[in-house]
């Protein structure tokens, strides 16, 4: 996910936000939030998915939004 389309749905949910932060800091947040989902991700039993499926959710959220280690 590019920086502007990060841009675009942080504008959706609280138009002007780009008055009030930088780009950095809302592209900050966004991988914060994408972090968390992975991690959830991550944190499931085996019952929803296997281990590596798990896994494999998990990285492509974090490839999606840009996460770095």
């Amino acid at each position: 996910m590019t920086q502007d389309e990060i841009l675009i749905l942080a504008e959706q949910c609280m138009p002007g936000i780009d008055e009030f932060y930088t780009p950095d800091v809302i592209k900050k947040f966004a991988q914060l939030i994408a972090r968390e989902c992975a991690q959830v991700c991550r944190n499931q039993s085996n019952i929803y998915a296997l281990k590596a499926d798990r896994d494999n959710c998990a990285i492509a959220i974090e490839e999606h939004f840009g996460v770095e280690e």
